[in-house]
């Protein structure tokens, strides 16, 4: 009897429990509907929610008259209290979003949700009909399926819900992360002229000769802030402050930033030897640029130009053309195409990834432009030929620097083409600088081009970033690859006047030095420098002068394609070898303002090429140097010898110091007056009138 008792009593409870175990579970309660069934509780809870939205909703006025149809869509909670609260709206016009807010912050406090008897929080979502109607009566009908019922919504899908909004809520007030970022200072003499001397004071542990720099690096010894502070130009508008002050598109979250720009290069100009008369050059483009934590940097430039330039930029183009039916190389640009009938067509990229992984190492890995030295040649590696592909390792650390540049170069002559395809060769070359004393800075180059030569493509041997290249050089084949050596010495006299120098060896024979014959085996060259900072006490005015000198078949080679260059342009000094020259030029700047001016004297030697003489003298770096007329008795300028003259005055103002934005005008005076005259070499005056506005990103040489 006892066993069938408590079998009863089981029964009992278990059936008592069965028919409950739905109440686990109450959504929140109205106060009137606190006497309804608990299974019709959800449905009378979605009733007065849509009777509140109706009977306080209002559809904003102007909305109304334009007869606007469409829906405004919350996910709202009921928290543990039993206050309604909004996490999520959606819809076109801000207005039904805000007025949405509004109403469900007046909600009454409900009875709370509850599960197994405590209180919890339940979060739903619902469509808000415009123009609005009782939404209230079909959720009455709790029989048959309803799409106007408040949804319970899943956590991951509220999550998800949310995201996009999260994002917008992580951005902050832009500050302009690139003063202390790795990427590139983008390289213009007249630029770096800024923070020149503040980099270059006696004490310093700074290197100045590689470059572009980054602005980390310069961070320590120059106030970008405080410049871009000093610079700034009080506006309210939009417009106002895109135009003079900022980026066009900026922004940054704890995490990234970037900023989008427009390039522009618009110039128009008059040379007295073209015959269509006008200059001109249209740039479009845009600029991309910002960092993904702190130790990753990313830059992208995108150039598409239209341009005529002076009569002899123009011959110049032209004579460096490709293989193929384009017509021209611009100089530090690229391949061209013929645009109209005496224009050219250039389109240009530059991009690149910056990464340090420690804080004396940085990584780069792009298609751009390097360059190593204090002066305004460079006798080592110059930025005056196309963009090429580069990889860039950077160590910085006690009183050292060490740059070690691998380059995917082209030969793009008749000559080796393949198959309709340009020629690769590459090159790697280490720059070490060494600060030998608070003032004296010592700076040891090597460099090697190489080509496929035996399919060995890019020669993992050059990877080494500390071997001799020489000896490498002579344990692939010494006619494997083309070898440089050189040196660098920068002098801090006081904090405004630093002597520098630089020196190439290409080949030298000491027997042929000493029996003082002037060998052609001597190819070195070589310069001499001084910078005045805040010459004769004028602040921010800067005046140098340079000398360079490099002998004949310096840079060329007996295997044509090893020869020191790209794209038909030298990647040192754009004369070639066989010249001297001396610069001066001054640059001041003074708030927005800036003008510079720049003089070029100089004497080198050209080829005949007339079918008589067709030797070569030395200065096409391209031609064979066994072409050579004789072995000793070699000089500079020998050949066609040629003086030339070339001036150049600007001046300008900075519109906007974020994107380096600039309205400018110039005059260049070039005087070329070679000794005998050819087909390809004649005497040439030029005046050339130029007036624009430019996005200031680079060097523009046509000092030709």
């Amino acid at each position: 009897m006892k066993q069938f008792i408590v079998l009863v009593l089981l029964l009992v409870q278990y059936n008592f429990y069965a028919q409950d175990t739905f109440s686990l579970e109450k959504p929140p309660v109205f106060s009137i509907c606190e006497e309804v069934a608990i299974t019709n509780l959800q449905s009378c809870f979605n009733t007065q929610v849509y009777n509140e939205i109706y009977n306080n909703f209002k559809v904003p006025t102007n909305l109304t008259e334009a007869g606007y149809k469409g829906e405004v869509v919350v996910v709202f909670e009921v928290d543990t209290t039993g206050q309604f609260k909004i996490v999520y709206t959606d819809a076109i016009h801000k207005e039904l979003k805000d007025e949405a807010k509004r109403v469900f912050a007046e909600f009454p406090k409900v009875q709370p949700a509850t599960y197994n008897g405590k209180s919890t929080f339940k979060q739903y979502s619902l469509p808000i009909k415009i123009p609005l109607v009782n939404q209230a009566e079909g959720a009455n009908n709790a029989t048959s399926p309803n799409t106007n019922a408040t949804k319970v919504i899943n956590p991951l899908e509220l999550a998800a819900k949310k995201e996009y909004d999260n994002v917008n809520k992580e951005l902050k007030d832009f500050e302009n992360q690139s003063f202390k970022s790795q990427l590139n200072i983008q390289f213009t003499h007249s630029d770096y002229a800024r923070f020149d001397r503040q980099m270059n004071m006696v004490g310093t542990n700074s290197h100045t000769a590689s470059k572009p720099f980054v602005y980390e690096e310069v961070s320590k010894y120059f106030d970008f802030e405080a410049e871009q502070k000093e610079l700034h130009k009080n506006t309210e508008t939009w417009f106002g402050k895109k135009f003079w002050n900022e980026h066009l598109v900026q922004l940054q979250s704890d995490d990234y930033w970037f900023t989008i720009d427009p390039i522009l290069d618009l110039q128009v100009g008059a040379d007295s030897n073209l015959d269509a008369g006008t200059t001109y050059n249209n740039t479009r483009g845009f600029m991309v640029q910002g960092g993904l934590g702190k130790k990753l940097n990313f830059y992208a430039s995108v150039f598409e130009s239209q341009g005529r330039f002076a009569d002899y930029v123009n011959r110049y183009a032209e004579s460096l053309k490709a293989f193929g039916p384009d017509p021209a190389i611009i100089p530090g640009r690229g391949i061209a195409k013929r645009f109209k009938t005496d224009s050219y067509d250039y389109p240009v990229a530059e991009a690149y990834l910056s990464y340090a992984p420690a804080k004396f190492i940085n990584l780069q890995f792009g298609h751009g432009k390097n360059f190593i030295g204090d002066g305004y040649r460079s006798l080592l590696l110059s930025d005056v030929a196309s963009p090429s592909p580069f990889l860039k390792l950077n160590t910085k650390f006690w009183k050292i620097k060490y740059t070690n540049t691998w380059m995917w170069l082209k030969d793009v002559r008749d000559a080796v083409e393949v198959d309709n395809a340009f020629l690769t060769k590459y090159m790697a070359n280490h720059y070490l600088s060494w600060n030998a004393s608070k003032r004296l800075n010592i700076g040891l180059f090597e460099s090697v081009l190489w080509t496929n030569s035996n399919n060995r493509g890019f020669d993992v041997n050059y990877l080494n970033p500390i071997i001799f290249y020489r000896a490498i050089e002579f344990e692939t084949g010494q006619g494997a690859g083309n070898a440089l050596m050189g040196a660098t010495a920068k002098y801090k006299w006081n904090d405004d006047v630093n002597i520098y120098g630089q020196f190439i060896l290409d080949e030298f024979s000491l027997g042929d030095v000493k029996a003082g014959e002037k060998s052609w085996k001597n190819k070195f060259g070589y310069q001499l420098g001084v910078k005045y900072y805040n010459a004769f006490k004028v602040d921010n005015l800067l005046l140098q002068f340079e000398y360079n000198r490099v002998r004949p078949y310096t840079y060329s080679h007996n295997t044509v394609v090893l020869n020191y260059a790209h794209n038909n342009q030298s990647m040192a000094h754009l004369w070639g070898a066989n010249f001297s020259e001396a610069v001066i030029i001054g640059r001041y700047r003074y708030k927005r303002w800036f003008g510079d001016a720049k003089f070029i004297i100089g004497t080198r030697g050209l080829d005949f090429n007339d079918g008589t003489d067709d030797f070569s003298y030395g200065g096409d770096i391209y031609r064979n140097y066994n072409e050579r007329p004789f072995d000793i008795g070699v000089e500079v300028g020998q050949g066609i010898k040629t003086t030339t003259f070339n001036g150049n005055i600007q001046a300008g103002y900075l519109l906007n110091p974020a994107t380096n934005l600039k309205l400018f005008t110039d005059i260049t005076v070039r005087n070329f007056n070679p000794e005998a005259t050819t087909t390809t070499t004649f005497k040439n005056n030029t005046v050339w009138f130029n007036f624009g506005l430019r996005t200031d990103l680079f060097n523009w040489y046509f000092d030709n």
